[in-house]
């Protein structure tokens, strides 16, 4: 029944010793020995476990993650624009900048330049882009991580935007496909379509595209135009120091421009000849022959004060319509008329007058007072210098900022006829004077405003706080930082003259809230509108009776105060000058119910003038412009004529109040528009208002 075979058996030989077995008694080691060893093993049992388990739940939440991230990109993918034809125009768009009436003002881009090959430029034209906007062009796939983080540290060191982290590709893509909205979907989907031009297109493709595409200010698109309009010569016969200034503008073509911000240009040009230098595209000789010899800019053709106006309207056409690849017609709402007149006023009078007064340079502003700008001079001289002084300067208002101060006071409680004191008074050391050095002692706040005296302003700014008199100015439309200290009472807060003019509109409008625009509607060649202002009006921001006392006090200045000079026969206005420490600035804002005018007057250096206060000079030319402005126009009184006392006094029964149009209720008021985007965004909104 069984199998015997040797296989089966097991000899002596093969047995276990006794102690290759189970031990015997004797050879057992102590139990605390095995407690002990116990011990020690369920550690390095629990790290194993602790191990697996944690390497388990990585991989479990990193593919939850990966799926996650995969199904977020599909989703951006999916929103993608569609993808046009990257063939480059053969022209650059015509833009037609058109009054309110339709009358022309100026034409651009239709400048001489074609599209250019890669081939046919310098070689150290294309170098210079790369070495100061995107150094690792041809060693990244689109997007740059190590860029990214450079431009992530730096900003945190500099608690602010300081380096952008966007390849030349990423740039090309928004530039071609997507609108220059700045959301987190905006720049994955941005990122996305670099990666598909990279694989799409060759280095030398993407940087002649993006080259031939980008915007150089001043209206100008693609490095070819850019040359022809700043330098008067094809990009084929571009120098070294001038491909550096046009690689330095891409950064912020708006501030930049050379025309308008050559300073500013120039500085941005010797970043990039060090770049330059130091990536060894050029050599240390070649960094200091182009520093040497600064690009010249040409003077432009078209030289009368409407280009500041063309110039305005094409940055805001660039920030908020992106690229614009087809002809249109930009409706704005200056007059033509009062362009022409204002220009005239400014450069007679400064002709006349502006060596013997030590006053280099000027700018006007006119608008109604729903914050429509009818005229815009942003300098004496267009074809002398381009820098807009009515928009982009920031300069010391004066006395000019003391309607706020004094709206603050009247919203807490008090009315023109209270009494505070002129006499010296002593803020930490700081002994601020009035112009005159005489005292009045106790005066009203209607005299004290209309004469401009010092030591009230201050007395008033103390009794309310700084921050009070600041949320007013805010509110009214003041986007510039204001310093919270004594001292603003005299106006040492520089701002804008276009934000200025703005504020004051809303005592001529009966307290509502107003944006300074100048785009009205914006049509394609075809007829199709593109963009049409919203005419609604904005909430009341100023109750009716503290603007008719603003508006009462502020008569007073052109009857007993310091614009007593000013002429405006058979109209009621109101205004209030300003001049600057060391007579830097000559200032005066002055409105009716019909128009509301701002003059300044100063040097671009910030040196002072020879005495030059606002109600002198200033005054002159805002009656010279302002009377021809008048002509024809039924006569208005100012928001709270009706309610007798002064106004009634000057004009009876004849003049009638203009009522607000209705106000439709708004969730934010102006203020509201321009607190966190600053200048920039405020400027977007001021010349496009809201849609």
């Amino acid at each position: 029944m069984f199998d015997k075979s040797p296989e089966l058996h097991v000899s002596a030989d093969d047995r276990p010793a006794p102690t290759e077995g189970r031990p015997t008694p004797k050879s057992r080691p102590p139990a605390k020995r095995r407690k002990a060893r116990a011990r020690k093993s369920r550690p390095a049992h629990g790290k194993r476990a602790l191990v697996v388990r944690l390497a388990y739940w990585t991989l479990v939440v990193g593919l939850w993650v990966a799926i996650g991230g995969a199904g977020f990109v599909a989703w951006v993918g999916a929103h993608l624009p569609p993808i046009q034809s990257l063939e480059i125009p053969k022209r650059p768009p015509s833009i037609q900048i058109v009054d309110f009436q339709g009358r022309a003002l100026a034409r651009r881009g239709d400048l001489a330049g074609a599209p250019l090959p890669l081939k046919e430029l310098p070689a150290y034209v294309p170098k210079a882009f790369i070495a100061i906007e995107d150094r690792r062009f041809y060693e990244h796939s689109g997007v740059d991580p190590f860029g990214i983080g450079r431009a992530l540290i730096a900003n945190v060191l500099h608690r602010g935007v300081a380096q952008g982290g966007s390849t030349i590709t990423q740039q090309l893509a928004k530039n071609l496909f997507l609108t220059q909205e700045r959301t987190i979907n905006r720049k994955l989907q941005e990122a996305l379509l670099a990666v598909w031009l990279e694989r799409k297109f060759s280095k030398t493709q993407i940087l002649e595209l993006y080259l031939n595409r980008v915007y150089f200010g001043s209206g100008a698109y693609g490095i070819e135009q850019a040359s022809q309009h700043y330098f008067g010569k094809s990009a084929r016969q571009m120098t070294v120091a001038e491909a550096a200034l046009l690689a330095g503008v891409v950064k912020s073509p708006s501030r930049l421009a050379p025309t308008r911000n050559f300073d500013g240009a120039e500085k941005r040009a010797k970043a990039v000849l060090a770049a330059m230098a130091e990536l060894k595209f050029i050599s240390h000789s070649t960094e200091r022959t182009a520093l040497a010899r600064p690009p010249r800019i040409v003077a432009q053709a078209n030289t009368g004060s409407v280009n500041y106006v063309a110039d305005w309207v094409m940055d805001a056409l660039n920030d908020t319509l992106g690229r614009v690849e087809q002809d249109i017609t930009v409706q704005t709402t200056i007059d033509a008329n009062l362009q022409t007149n204002a220009e005239k006023a400014l450069t007679d009078e400064l002709a006349q007058k502006g060596d013997k007064n030590g006053v280099g340079q000027g700018a006007l502003v006119a608008m109604t007072p729903d914050g429509s700008v009818r005229a815009l001079v942003g300098g004496r001289n267009y074809a002398d210098s381009q820098f807009n002084r009515a928009v982009s300067a920031k300069r010391q208002p004066g006395s000019a900022f003391k309607p706020f101060i004094y709206l603050t006071a009247i919203e807490h409680g008090l009315t023109p006829d209270s009494v505070r004191e002129d006499r010296p008074i002593n803020v930490k050391g700081w002994q601020p004077e009035n112009y005159s050095h005489e005292y009045f002692g106790p005066v009203t706040l209607t005299k004290a405003l209309a004469l401009s005296l010092n030591t009230v302003s201050v007395r008033l700014t103390l009794e309310f706080t700084p921050l009070a008199v600041i949320r007013t100015a805010y509110r009214l439309g003041i986007a510039s930082k204001l310093e919270p200290n004594a001292s603003i009472a005299l106006g040492t807060s520089e701002v804008s003259m276009l934000e200025l003019v703005g504020a004051y509109a809303t005592f001529a409008n009966g307290g509502y809230a107003l944006v300074p625009h100048v785009v009205q509607k914006i049509t394609a060649a075809n007829g199709k509108v593109l963009y049409a202002r919203n005419t609604g009006q904005l909430g009341r921001i100023v109750e009716a009776r503290y603007v008719a006392m603003m508006n009462q006090m502020m008569a007073e200045t052109l009857t007993i105060g310091t614009a007593h000079k000013a002429a405006l026969p058979g109209w009621l206005a109101a205004g209030k000058t300003g001049t600057s420490q060391d007579f830097r600035d000559a200032w005066f804002i002055g409105y009716t119910a019909h128009l509301v005018t701002g003059v300044w007057l100063g040097n671009d250096d910030g040196t002072s003038t020879k005495h030059v206060t606002g109600g002198g000079l200033p005054v002159e030319i805002w009656s010279r412009f302002m009377r021809g402005a008048h002509q024809g126009v039924p006569v208005a009184s100012l928001p709270g004529a009706s309610g007798g006392g002064l106004f009634s006094g000057l004009f009876g029964n004849g003049s009638r109040p203009v009522p607000p149009a209705p106000v439709q209720p708004v969730a934010a008021t102006r203020a509201a528009t321009t607190g966190t985007g600053g200048l920039d965004g405020w400027l977007l909104n001021g010349l496009f208002g809201r849609r």
